[in-house]
């Protein structure tokens, strides 16, 4: 029996888990870490914290394990970016996270290459992606000399200190979401680099997300030598978790916000209205494969809001049960744009809202409406993605945090008009993390043999239509470009 830790380095918190070749039961560790927030709309992390939140999560499962680890996996919040000193390892500033909105204007100033950004990248210009933030800790902070400075994103540090500093590199799955890639030839792109300003020679060395980065080496209470031979952002390893390995099939993860993958093949599509083309993994078989993705900003966070700014549960695990305590929300629509907007409206200034309160309003109605919110900008990037793509989605997988509540599972299957199906394991960030690493080091023979562990806990079939779809349409437009200094 071989296990494969996978590393779940997430934007909330930090997961390690053990996963069995077998299908066995698995286990994991979790820490949370501090979220900071230093002016409106900028988001940011201590790597630092990030770092020791890793070691603490993996020396809790290595202390459980009777048998030695065969790899380990990695998957991360993907555009979160830093900027650290290879001779000291400390970073230059916090980590500017994916949902830091302060180089909006910086991209609207691009927008007359954006042909170029789209047709090159496969991304929109909006600041969700890396490469402005990259640019700005460049321009705004105390960065060591470019000879002596790294650049990355969250798995470029994480392997960066897994092997004391003996590897900088990234894979493709994140590499393409930094606005410097060039998904069509999967290297670095000079003409991007220079369009934002960044050194190539800051970033690190690209190779496939299946295959050996390093070992571990003087990890407090980790073992020497265990091989790091999976890498993937976290939305391309819950697409391959969830087995979606052929042309058309389509996941979403419902976690700190919620995006949509659809597996397109190995063939490079052109830029779609809306979407967004990524690199979905390499295996180092010359064939790498690509989806078209849609990029829900705020999900699971606006249970967190609640929680803990406005007080109205205790608990996240608690919306569940109060926004179901209602039969509707009572027509109150809560449009999370706290960050802005990403897929179809792509709106750097939009800013969150709840709309069509009442005297009749209670706590129960805006739980509802952020569940329901779900459902919506799910079926608005679908509804894109599909249009774009020109395909016919025939089911949806589903996985993360909020997977687990039924009722809004069969909302989303109304609304879609499609299956929705929830596997037994929810957690298929990790999984997929795990499988590349163990398909690398043999532990699992093919993609077929990672197919065949996916198994169904649940399926929801359409039951009926959704007829607040257009309701809500009409609070998303009064939310955008809120925030817009000249609006």
């Amino acid at each position: 029996m071989s296990v494969v830790l996978a590393i779940d380095a997430g934007t909330t918190g930090v997961r390690t888990r053990a996963v069995f070749d077998d299908g066995q039961e698995s286990f994991s560790s979790y820490k949370e870490f501090t979220q900071y927030f230093p002016q409106p709309g900028w988001v940011e992390h201590d790597a630092i914290e990030i770092w020791n939140a890793i070691v603490a999560t993996m020396q809790d499962v290595c202390g459980q394990l009777t048998q030695p680890v065969s790899a380990i996996g990695i998957t991360n919040q993907r555009e979160t970016v830093l900027a650290w000193d290879k001779r000291t390892g400390q970073p230059s500033a916090n980590a500017i996270v994916w949902q830091d909105r302060r180089t909006a204007e910086r991209c609207e100033e691009l927008l007359p290459s954006l042909d170029r950004v789209r047709a090159v990248t496969g991304l929109v210009l909006d600041p969700y992606f890396s490469g402005t933030k990259a640019a700005w800790l460049l321009q705004h902070t105390a960065v060591p000399p470019v000879e002596h400075l790294c650049i990355g994103t969250i798995d470029s540090w994480l392997v960066w200190k897994l092997t004391a500093g003996a590897a900088f590199v990234t894979d493709p799955s994140n590499a393409s979401r930094t606005m410097l890639f060039d998904i069509n030839t999967l290297q670095w792109s000079t003409e991007m680099c220079d369009l934002l300003g960044v050194p190539m020679s800051v970033l690190p060395t690209v190779r496939p997300s299946s295959g050996r980065f390093g070992v571990t080496t003087d990890v407090p209470g980790v073992p020497n030598g265990i091989p790091i031979s999976g890498i993937a952002g976290d939305q391309q390893a819950a697409l391959f978790g969830q087995a979606c390995t052929s042309v058309g099939m389509a996941k979403n993860t419902y976690g700190t916000g919620s995006f949509v993958l659809l597996n397109i093949g190995t063939a490079c599509p052109a830029p779609s209205d809306g979407m967004l083309t990524t690199v979905a993994w390499d295996l180092g078989d010359g064939a790498p494969v690509y989806a078209l993705e849609g990029a829900i900003f705020v999900t699971g966070a606006a249970v967190q809001w609640l929680r803990d700014g406005l007080g109205i549960i205790n608990e996240s695990s608690e919306i569940g049960s109060l926004a179901e305590s209602v039969p509707d929300s009572g027509g109150v629509f809560v449009v999370p744009a706290f960050t802005g907007l990403g897929s179809p409206w792509w709106d750097p200034y939009a800013r969150g809202s709840i709309i069509g309160i009442t005297r009749g309003t209670t706590k129960a109605h805006i739980a509802r409406a952020v569940v329901d919110a779900m459902v919506h900008q799910t079926r608005d990037a679908i509804d894109a993605m599909t249009q774009a793509g020109g395909v016919t989605l025939a089911e949806l997988r589903v996985d993360g945090g909020a997977s687990v509540m039924d009722a809004m599972l069969q909302r989303q299957s109304d609304a879609l008009g499609v299956p929705v199906l929830r596997p037994t394991d929810h957690e298929t960030t990790a999984l997929g993390a795990a499988y590349l690493a163990g398909l690398a080091e043999g532990v699992w023979a093919n993609l077929d043999e990672i197919g065949s562990m996916w198994a169904l806990d649940k399926r929801f079939e359409p039951q009926e239509e959704d007829h607040s779809h257009a309701q809500w349409l009409r609070a998303v437009e009064r939310s955008r470009n809120w925030a817009n200094p000249e609006s």
